[in-house]
């Protein structure tokens, strides 16, 4: 593989076009596709209609659209003709969506006809026109779509302005646990960057097909499964609606896919519905996996069916984005299933440590990216914990027009405060504890994480998923539970017996959990969490919405 001569969009794609012009760039899994020197025409097209609207270098042109081929086709063609893209989040609520255009200036939108009801209830000053992504044509002037009188050679791809590695080329704004939106700015360099080094710790090329699940504007999916893959010649594709289970199954024995990025929730849901329930239902499984010589050979049967469902072909399954649960790890490794790990955020766009599948060492994210400082500021003398920060060439510029949050987790000599808390190992593989703001300060002056607590609270195969939190003083957990599992696993039959049940096996669950940790990190109580815990595209749980009211 030979790397772009510069590390802009423009260098990236011209590298690509001329290697892989006749491969699978993007397709939908059973729809339209385009190949890589097609790609590159319809991104030229694409530009052309920037260029007559108006768009120069420096405007920003917003994002607004669920995965799909063109999704690629903008954003490539905004980045390549050196303006600058701003992925708006589909989930997100309109009030939010109408803040980040009006924040970032756009001058164009491209917007989804699914989503196109989240734009018509607010007023933009700024932006001039808006584009259907479906068709690539203008909302108000459907007659106008891209120019197709442009030349078919694939071995020369034509830019309006040329572009240096320090220019802008995205601001994604994220949704964070806490509840507020930051513009992050991440230029050509930072993003290349990001993506050359990945490559240097997971083998990906021309050969490979990735399956892709996760929103492309965040920048997980974008770094990692569009730039990256487009790098190197891989195809993606995307499914045309959500990555249900009746959706998802069907695509992955279509695709086969090679590649895929996922979140922990993902997986452990996978493991929650269909491997825990086997292990745990009769008394000989049961047995069985309390110990790890005969757990290990059940596990691999467990994972050999595992990477059937997945279309027979994966070799990468790359997990980050939040802490995955601790008996799922043990379970994957167990199952010899080829999971990935790795760690970084939104600013540093977004891979700061990882590692192949072959590589893993339970509970860490990995090692660092090549060109990636990683230290760990502050560290306790006893524990070796303390905040990780990073310093490298994919550390973004700062926050959009936000000076005072910026200097927050910026050093002047360029050190980005992470605001994760972790220790790094003799040979190097950093290792998470949780977030800085989380952390709860015990009465005895211990350190508390919330995550760790969590995991073990999760481990039951009757909760889905958890919080934890401080309260009076007084350590509280959340639990959305399994209300399924719970009434066929005790025989309930109505309503009245659930929370009768349910009560009693909080209770249960809490003395259990207790049990295993530290005495300054005990539960004094579990409540139910009803409904499951409103989350950001990452599938964290938004903990400023919980944790105030307990009994709520």
């Amino acid at each position: 593989m030979t790397h772009p001569s510069e590390r802009t969009f423009q260098a990236l794609l011209a590298n690509s076009v001329n290697r892989y012009g006749d491969r699978v760039a993007l397709s939908t899994v059973d729809g339209i596709s385009l190949t890589y020197s097609q790609f590159a025409e319809k991104i030229k097209r694409v530009s052309g209609l920037l260029h007559a609207l108006g768009v120069g270098p420096g405007d920003r042109v917003a994002i607004l659209s669920e995965n799909k081929v063109n999704w690629g086709v903008a954003y490539f063609a905004i980045a390549t003709s050196g303006a600058i893209a701003v992925p708006i989040l589909p989930d997100f609520p309109e009030k939010d969506i109408a803040n980040i255009i009006r924040h970032s200036e756009c001058r164009i939108l491209f917007v989804s006809e699914k989503l196109l009801q989240k734009t018509t209830g607010a007023a933009f000053p700024t932006v001039s026109a808006s584009i259907l992504l479906d068709t690539l044509a203008l909302i108000d002037r459907p007659d106008l779509v891209p120019s197709s009188d442009l030349s078919s050679n694939a071995e020369r791809v034509a830019f309006p302005h040329p572009v240096k590695e320090e220019d802008i080329v995205s601001i994604f704004y994220t949704s964070g646990t806490m509840g507020f939106s930051k513009g992050v700015i991440l230029t050509h360099a930072n993003i290349v960057s990001d993506a050359i080094a990945t490559t240097a710790i997971v083998s990906i090329g021309s050969e490979d097909r990735m399956l892709s699940i996760l929103p492309l504007a965040h920048t997980y999916e974008n770094t990692l499964g569009l730039v990256t893959a487009l790098m190197v010649g891989a195809s993606v594709y995307y499914l045309d609606r959500p990555p249900t289970a009746p959706v998802l199954l069907p695509a992955m024995a279509k695709v086969r896919p090679t590649i895929m990025l996922s979140v922990p929730l993902i997986i452990e849901k996978i493991y929650k519905a269909k491997i825990q329930p086997r292990f745990s239902g009769s008394p000989l499984f049961r047995l069985l996996t309390k110990y790890r010589v005969t757990r290990k050979p059940l596990s691999r049967l467990a994972g050999k069916k595992l990477l059937d469902t997945f279309g027979g072909s994966l070799r990468v399954f790359a997990i980050g984005g939040a802490p995955i649960a601790a008996d799922v790890e043990l379970f994957l490794r167990e199952a010899g299933f080829p999971y990935a790990m790795g760690y970084g955020l939104t600013e540093t766009a977004p891979l700061i440590a990882g590692t192949s599948p072959e590589e893993t060492r339970y509970r860490s994210t990995g090692k660092p990216l090549p060109g990636t400082e990683i230290r760990i500021l502050d560290a306790d003398p006893a524990t070796g914990e303390g905040e990780i920060i990073v310093k490298g060439p994919t550390v973004m510029k700062g926050y959009f027009r936000d000076p005072e949050r910026t200097a927050e987790v910026m050093t002047p000599d360029g050190w980005l405060r992470t605001g994760d808390l972790g220790t790094i190992d003799a040979d190097g593989y950093v290792f998470i504890k949780g977030r800085l703001k989380n952390m709860i300060l015990g009465p005895s002056g211990k350190n508390i994480y919330p995550e760790e607590i969590e995991s073990a609270i999760n481990e039951s195969d009757l909760v889905l998923e958890s919080l934890v939190f401080s309260h009076q003083e007084k350590l509280i957990a959340r639990a959305h539970l399994n209300y399924e599992e719970i009434k066929k696993k005790f025989g309930l039959s109505n309503d009245h017996e659930t929370t009768q049940r349910v009560h009693t096996f909080l209770e249960e669950l809490r003395r259990q959990v207790n049990q295993r940790l530290a005495s300054f990190s005990r539960l004094h109580r579990i409540v139910e969490q009803p409904e499951p815990f409103e989350k950001t595209p990452t599938l964290k749980i938004k903990r400023h919405l919980y944790g105030s009211h307990p009994e709520k």
